[in-house]
């Protein structure tokens, strides 16, 4: 009994010691196999760095708003006994929006009227008397001065019966009518906003060591929410007075809007285009990578032929075991390898998604704009001609930066 269980037990031990002794030689293996493989080269989208003209500029935040555009209000109080218009109407020049109640002052222009009729007729017997030398010249004057109050109390009541009728003082899109007919309303109370969309005025500031740069009738693009810059403008006012608490400069431009696409209040994005620049160098911006030690990119140059043989093999290694190298190109379309070296450089001014690169770069050189974050200096990589999602939704290129 004691045989066979020492037996049993014997055997089990060996089970075991092989068992550990496998696993132990397996990941021991799996180790010397990575710590000799070599690191298969990346596929990255690489964008080349040639001189081309640069369009500077200022850009700023700036507000919408019409040219012409106001909040219509009524100038007497009453009862509001007519409303002429709906939301969004286009009105003309003119044309009658509010009628206030005016009964009141319709009677006493009747009465003003017919005072007026008989103090002309006072005032032609009182000429002719005093021509015939039969009336006294008090009586003359007497008589010119009624006349003249009748006319007076006549234009009294034309003027207040104006002020009880809103008319519109220019053409262009009504908004959201605020009183109802039957409503009281007091003198000041506003009926609606009236917005001529034709052409809108964009307000913006620049920093005080800007404003150098500016001048009235120099051209500023306009864009909206979208990020891309649709509408022209020019600028029509520059504050003489700079902001001495924020240091600000306010700035007045004027963009046709005949598409109505702006609309007054809206947010806009302004860019003064500056004159052109020739020969500057920029790049994407997501070619470029910032760290603490500054601003880098990385340059893709001819790898050695022990590099590309290095790069070979390890593509077929990546084949074998694709779970090594998920992000390595597979050795049929892996293309010639290259060596991508890290370049620190002197960034500038931006344009759009451009940056400009003072310094750092030559012109030829090919630069990595995508697919640089898995890369360190030295790293082989593969050029990948397909076109970049990023690239596909900012058709700018180095070459358009003038555009």
């Amino acid at each position: 009994m004691i045989k066979r269980f020492l037996i049993a037990f014997v055997l089990l031990a060996v089970v075991c010691g092989g068992l550990v002794y496998f696993n132990i030689f397996r990941n021991q293996a799996i180790e010397d196999f990575f710590a000799t493989m070599q690191q298969p080269a990346l596929p990255v989208q690489t964008v080349t760095a040639e001189p081309a003209i640069w369009q500077p500029g200022i850009e700023a935040i700036g507000t919408v708003s019409a040219v012409r555009g106001v909040d219509l209000a009524v100038e007497a109080g009453g009862v509001v006994r007519e409303v002429n218009f709906t939301s969004n109407d286009a009105i003309e020049e003119g044309a009658l929006l509010v009628q206030i109640d005016d009964q009141i002052e319709q009677s006493n222009l009747i009465a003003a009227r017919a005072n007026l009729t008989l103090a002309e007729q006072t005032l032609a017997r009182a000429q002719q008397l005093r021509t015939r030398g039969v009336s006294a010249e008090s009586s003359l004057e007497e008589a010119e001065a009624n006349s003249q109050a009748a006319q007076s109390e006549i234009a009294s009541l034309n003027a207040t019966l104006s002020q009880k009728a809103l008319e519109a003082p220019f053409s262009g899109t009504i908004g959201i009518p605020q009183v109802e007919a039957g409503q009281y309303v007091t003198t000041g109370t506003v009926v609606a906003t009236l917005q001529d969309l034709s052409r809108m005025r964009v307000d913006f500031s620049v920093p005080e060591q800007q404003r150098s740069q500016l001048e009235i009738g120099q051209t500023i693009r306009v864009g909206t929410e979208n990020g891309t810059f649709d509408y022209n403008g020019t600028i029509v006012g520059i504050e003489p007075r700079i902001n001495p608490a924020t240091r600000l400069v306010s700035i007045r431009a004027e963009v046709d809007n005949a598409e109505e696409a702006l609309n007054p209040g809206q947010f806009a994005r302004v860019r003064v285009e500056l004159p052109e620049e020739p020969d500057v160098i920029a790049l994407p911006q997501t070619a470029i990578i910032s760290s603490l030690y500054g601003d880098y990119v990385y340059v893709v140059r001819p790898a050695s032929e022990e590099q590309q043989a290095a790069a070979e093999q390890a593509a077929e290694q990546a084949e074998e075991m694709p779970e090594a190298a998920p992000a390595a190109a597979p050795a049929e379309d892996a293309g010639e390898a290259m060596e991508a070296r890290q370049i620190f450089v002197t960034t500038g001014r931006r344009n759009g998604n451009l940056v400009e690169v003072a310094e750092g770069l030559s012109a030829g050189d090919i630069v990595v704009s995508a697919g640089q974050n898995r890369l360190s200096n030295g790293a082989l990589v593969t050029i990948d001609e397909s076109e970049s999602p990023l690239n596909s939704s900012n058709p700018q290129t180095a070459e358009q930066v003038a555009q």
